[in-house]
């Protein structure tokens, strides 16, 4: 199957998950997990209840709560012979996960409540094993409702359970009779937090977007007025750029009206989503190239990337499915605050393409500062050096972040540090936006920045460091003198190697 054919899949498929905080089951069959049957209702990070929050949106009015919306658990007609033990809902805080389930025998932990245990007046059987919290002993929140005989569907009652203490919550539906085969839930639960309905995690992602739109749009008024000021100046590379920031205000923009439509709403805008996992995901594909294309030397030391524009064009192609399928899952339909959803064989092929970007680029700029060395550029040398430089910090940053994300990840099985966990992604925005703020310091628009270009007509010759030459009064040269000038020979060797460097970057 092609990539394309598997981004339309999952375009599809995305457009029918849940959707929002809203948890939404439709169908969800139950599966085995040690002596119990189980469905994951749900994970979410939520702050404690906030009184008298000054906020009159319906929202945002300081309530924190998990509210059961018509529950209901359907079985088939030929299982339905028989009154089933109950099927319950058990809400927890993740700090509070070892008063779920107890030992049985051997020391083995077991969830549901056997005969056995229930002799030893512990436990009811057919129910699932809590203790109280030791904080609170109101908590965990378990509540169910059994099938009667005939009975083909059970309703669990109407609940909301008001959150005081700020963590990350869990809900599972639980039940514990092997009867009951093909038993599948539906309807929803609302999870809400003081702010609105985002997730615990991606709350302070809504205010970090209408920061980075801000700085974006700083970026837009300082580049687009150097492009107006001087447009005649402008060559290609400064419009590669430009592209670039105007991907990055849009993306900016939509990620910050997704967030702020999914927290007043509840339900998540899909296309938004979409359109902002899009836009980003171009972003950076076009940031890459123009990086890329920079190392290269297009522009400033040669006119055309020859026999390479098709491989150039191949890997962003390649870079732009893998990183859109992996953002796709990642984002949209994203509901839960899990980390980590996206399996190994989404994230393996956009991991190898950055690292494959990373060695062609450094190759590249290798290359690109010999040659300028050779000639003698000495103003773009400096230039590429200081890219060069700013390149180097950013991969050196990128491998320690990366380290301390596998730590970080490692060390949070449970999802405990949920408040914090927003830095990871943000963290990415900051790095590539600085690197863009260095690119646009080199290469702003100015009344010399033509001087930066390509000039095939040998007009490169100004930018090379050579004190010997002095400057003298213009006059006629006869044809006897030109022959005998010792260094009339040297520069028509210079021009012809010059040629050289032209023919080689086309055949390359």
């Amino acid at each position: 199957m092609s990539w394309v054919s598997v981004l339309a899949y999952l375009l599809l498929l995305l457009s029918v998950c849940t959707e929002a905080s809203v948890h939404d089951y439709r169908g969800e069959s139950f599966v085995v997990k040690g002596n119990a049957f189980v469905v994951h209702g749900g994970s979410e990070g939520i702050y404690s209840s906030v009184p008298n929050l000054n906020d009159t949106s319906k929202a945002s009015n300081g309530d924190s709560y998990i509210r059961f919306e018509r529950i209901t658990f359907r079985r088939n007609k030929e299982f339905s012979n028989f009154s089933s033990w109950p099927i319950q809902a058990v809400v927890f805080e993740v700090e509070d996960r070892e008063t779920i389930g107890g030992s049985a025998y051997g020391g083995q932990r077991a969830v549901c409540c056997t005969g056995d245990l229930a002799k030893l007046g512990v436990c009811a059987e057919g129910q699932v094993i809590h203790r109280p919290s030791t904080e609170n002993p109101d908590w965990p929140q378990v509540f169910g409702v059994p099938f009667n005989v005939d009975d083909e569907v059970a309703v669990l009652p109407l609940k909301s359970i008001q959150i005081t203490k700020t963590g990350m919550y869990n809900l599972y539906f639980i039940h514990c009779d092997p009867r009951l085969k093909e038993l599948v839930v539906e309807g929803k639960t609302v999870w809400k937090n003081p702010s609105g309905y985002l997730p615990g995690r991606m709350a302070p992602m809504k205010i970090f977007y209408q920061f980075m739109s801000f700085a974006f749009i700083l970026l837009g008024i300082f580049w687009f007025s150097q492009y107006a000021r001087f447009w005649k100046e402008v060559f290609p590379l400064q419009n590669c750029i430009t592209l670039v920031i105007t991907l990055g205000m849009f993306e900016m923009a939509l990620w910050y009206f997704d967030y702020a439509e999914f927290s007043e709403t509840g339900i998540r805008p899909t296309g938004t989503t979409i359109w902002a996992v899009t836009f980003g995901t171009v972003k950076r594909t076009v940031a890459r190239l123009v990086i890329l294309i920079v190392s290269m030397g297009y522009g400033v030391v040669r006119p055309t990337l020859g026999g390479l524009t098709s491989k150039v064009v191949m890997l962003g192609g390649t870079f732009f499915l893998a990183s859109e399928v992996l953002e796709l899952v990642e984002n949209v339909g994203a509901v839960s605050d899990l980390s980590g959803k996206a399996k190994l064989f989404l994230v393996l092929p956009a991991a190898v393409l950055d690292v494959f970007f990373v060695l062609w680029i450094f190759t590249s700029l290798s290359a690109t500062l010999n040659k300028l060395q050779a000639r003698r550029m000495m103003i773009k040398l400096d230039i590429y050096r200081k890219f060069t430089n700013a390149l180097a910090v950013a991969v050196i940053v990128s491998v320690g972040w990366i380290c301390y994300e596998l730590y970080f990840k490692s060390n949070d099985i449970y999802n405990e540090q949920w408040q914090s966990a927003w830095i990871i992604p943000a963290f990415w925005q900051i790095l590539s936006f600085s690197l863009l703020c260095v690119i646009c310091a080199l290469w702003a628009p100015s009344q010399n920045s033509t001087r930066y270009a390509y000039r095939d007509d040998g007009s490169d010759e100004f930018d090379r460091d050579d004190t010997t030459l002095t400057l003298i009064k213009p006059s006629s040269i006869s044809s006897k003198d030109v022959r005998s000038m010792p260094d009339a020979r040297p520069v028509q060797a210079s021009n012809v190697n010059s040629n050289g460097d032209l023919e080689e970057d086309k055949i390359e």
